[in-house]
């Protein structure tokens, strides 16, 4: 639903209003809606979706997912699982292969999803990988049978204590480690390291900072345990789904309205804000006391990301054969040459060689595409805010590992850093995971609380990416804020 300008809202008082409608947003107003409660959410955009949103960006016909393509953590969500996805329309797509490493020699070393079997699928992958194969499946293996009991306690603020205590200990050892240190000491080839480095590059953080194993720990176990799936027609479909099952609660929608003060919010008992911690200071920052303001100006953001899309005449020509088995794909070669372009990024430069992450959803999605032709998604990591154009370093590695991809590309769209933040004020610096998620900001963001999604002010609640688990189309900052808001 739009309205005009003038932004006239509804005279009745709400239970609560929600600023943002990114699938936190969403999952706040259902959650709270389910309770009884009305609820009002207010977008900016003309379209809901924030981080799942898509859009022809090339060429007629081509359809792109602007920010979030592939969703490891989506239906591994307790409350993304409570959704009737089926009924509302969203078709998920399931490659053969969660994800793709190639390396130089013309091989990859593919994450295996089993569905009948995930313990299978770890080994599948384990066997591949030489004189690592057993290591792979001790790291893995006990992680990936017991992986629903720890997403409960991974889903959320720091569990304390942690239901299932065993298994969150199991995660911690390794998750609290540096993600080249933990890989060079776990295993002793290079193939096993490099893909261990391109799951952990997801962090943003340096391969050689505390925490950035427990990336590569999730999403390596998530790969195997329930697969990296996707939604038939894009991103957006997610988006929509989330808001006709708002509707269908009774709650309102209502896109095309900027916020940019609190006067403009009508009567409610709590507001929720999908935001980052410097959007919330402009809106809201004169209801915030003095110290909680100091602590949300000190929110650090991380690397921004420099993002293409291609319009091709035909699929991805990879050496490795294999790499067409899976949507998403890692390019980066060892895990030496992950870290020093992930090092580079965290240092303020712009690595000849990034690491790029990939997709080619329409090898599985032939509704992305016109018949015949492809699509491509990737982006790499850059400087917070960079305006530096890296089209060349991303398809020069796309090149290396699939040569003549350059002889398909129709048409491309790239947004750098700046732009990704014009399209998503949320994305500050061009940063997509809401602030940095390194040792000092996995647990306690955006501040030190006991509940992270409460604030000093007993109405306003935060319910982004900016509060724990963090990034990720998983709604669960925005299903633990509805929880604060029903608790007080």
């Amino acid at each position: 639903m739009k309205t005009h300008s003038s932004f006239r809202l509804h005279p009745s008082p709400f239970d609560a209003v929600i600023i943002g409608s990114g699938p936190n947003g969403l999952a706040a107003a259902i959650t709270l809606a389910r309770a009884g409660r009305s609820v009002l959410v207010l977008e900016a955009k003309d379209t809901v979706g924030g981080g799942a949103r898509s859009a022809e960006l090339t060429l007629p016909g081509f359809t792109h997912d602007i920010c979030s393509a592939i969703h490891p953590l989506a239906l591994t969500s307790p409350f993304l699982r409570s959704i009737p996805f089926n009924d509302l329309g969203v078709e998920w797509i399931y490659p053969p292969a969660s994800a793709a490493h190639p390396l130089d020699d013309g091989t990859a070393v593919m994450v295996e999803h089993d569905a009948a079997s995930p313990a299978r699928g770890v080994r599948a992958t384990g066997d591949t990988l030489g004189p690592d194969a057993a290591a792979y499946r001790r790291v893995l293996e006990p992680l990936v049978r017991a992986w629903d009991d720890l997403a409960v306690d991974l889903l959320g603020p720091l569990p304390l204590p942690p239901r299932h205590p065993l298994t969150f200990t199991r995660f911690g050892l390794r998750a609290a480690w540096p993600a080249a240190l933990f890989a060079r000491a776990m295993f002793r080839g290079e193939r096993a390291r490099a893909v261990f480095a391109g799951m952990s590059a997801h962090s943003m953080l340096a391969l050689e900072q505390l925490t950035s194993a427990a990336f590569g720990v999730v999403l390596t176990s998530s790969a195997h345990a329930v697969g990296w799936p996707m939604a038939k027609g894009g991103s957006q479909k997610i988006a929509d789904a989330l808001a006709a099952h708002l509707r269908s609660l009774g709650g309102e929608i209502i896109t095309g309205q900027k916020v940019e003060s609190m006067k403009q919010l009508p009567p409610a008992q709590a507001v929720l804000f999908d935001l980052t911690p410097r959007q919330i200071l402009k809106i809201a920052g004169d209801e915030l006391p003095t110290g909680y303001r100091r602590a949300l100006e000190r929110y650090r953001y991380g690397s921004g990301v420099f993002k293409m899309d291609w319009a091709l005449s035909g699929p991805i020509p990879w050496k490795a054969a294999d790499a067409s088995r899976a949507a998403t794909v890692h390019l980066g070669g060892t895990l030496n040459e992950i870290a020093a372009a992930e090092h580079e990024t965290r240092s303020g430069q712009h690595p000849e060689r990034p690491f790029v992450l990939l997709a080619q959803q329409s090898l599985f999605d032939a509704s992305r595409a016109p018949e015949g032709k492809h699509t491509a998604w990737a982006y790499c990591h850059v400087p917070g805010g960079s305006t530096v154009d890296m089209t060349a370093p991303i398809e020069n590695q796309i090149e290396r590992f699939a040569p003549g991809f350059r002889d398909l590309i129709l048409a491309r769209s790239v947004r750098a850093a700046p732009e990704m933040e014009q399209y998503n004020a949320n994305y500050i610096g061009g940063d997509i995971n809401g602030g940095v998620q390194d040792v000092w900001q996995l647990y306690t963001r955006p501040a030190w609380r006991l509940s992270p999604y409460t604030t000093p002010n007993p109405r306003l609640f935060i319910c982004s990416s900016s509060t724990p688990p963090g990034g990720g189309v998983h709604g669960m900052c925005g299903y633990h804020a509805a929880r604060a808001v029903l608790r007080v």
